[in-house]
């Protein structure tokens, strides 16, 4: 079963202190002013927060009720630094958001792309950035930032960053598509490329792939 993350919430501004003036009393207004913001402001956060976890909610149930025809024929969809990837469902963990998550710990004398390891639920895992391994820019951590764990199957407790998780996509709503590759900037772990209706092209990263291909694993310098 795949557990919907947790998100942390957003920190709420704290009403100013009352600004005394010169005789030390309190001036009038401006702490029921910012009071009065922040309760107007808080119904406007709460929607955020409720419609971020409903999307994620209504993500994964999706993914725990998908049959394993659904598993061959769906695919989720991320954003790794600004490529758009598909990955097999079969070999997907759990999607954490990094801003629940501590900094990773960095590990001496290995790769800038190895951004070191994070406790996941008493599991530590290994996250690689998988755009600045290829050669481009390293992602910029935000809100939208998740960590996608690999399925325990697959071993070494690995996890991708990404900068984003779009939902779910049909590959019988795309056609494969044959591309020249740029080898100065290629994501590894590609095993097939495709472009839905609307013309946007993809690419599918084999997580179990990218396990058995030595620019992944060494992870040292």
């Amino acid at each position: 079963m795949h557990e919907p993350p947790s998100i942390d919430s957003e920190n709420l501004p704290l009403a100013q202190a009352p600004v005394s003036d010169e005789h030390g009393e309190a001036a009038p207004g401006r702490s029921e002013a910012t009071s009065d913001a922040v309760a107007n402001d808080q119904p406007a956060r709460s929607r955020r927060r409720e419609g971020l976890q409903a999307f994620q909610n209504s993500l994964f149930a999706r993914m725990d009720a998908a049959s394993s025809e659904d598993l061959q024929s769906r695919r989720l969809a991320v954003n790794i630094g600004g490529v758009l990837c598909l990955i097999n469902l079969a070999e997907a963990g759990e999607i954490v958001p990094l801003s629940s998550l501590s900094a990773p710990m960095s590990v001496p004398l290995t790769q800038p792309w190895y951004l070191g390891m994070v406790n996941i639920r008493g599991n530590l895992v290994g996250i690689v950035d998988l755009a600045a391994q290829a050669g481009r820019e390293r992602q910029v951590p935000d809100r939208d930032s998740r960590v996608l764990v690999f399925a325990p199957a697959l071993s070494p407790n690995c996890g991708l960053l990404l900068s984003s998780v779009m939902g779910l996509r049909q590959l019988s709503e795309m056609h494969v598509i044959q591309k020249k590759l740029n080898e100065e900037t290629e994501l590894i772990g590609i095993v097939e490329r495709y472009k839905d209706r609307g013309g946007t092209e993809w690419n599918e990263i084999g997580l179990a792939t990218l396990l058995n291909d030595a620019a992944f694993l060494q992870i040292g310098r």
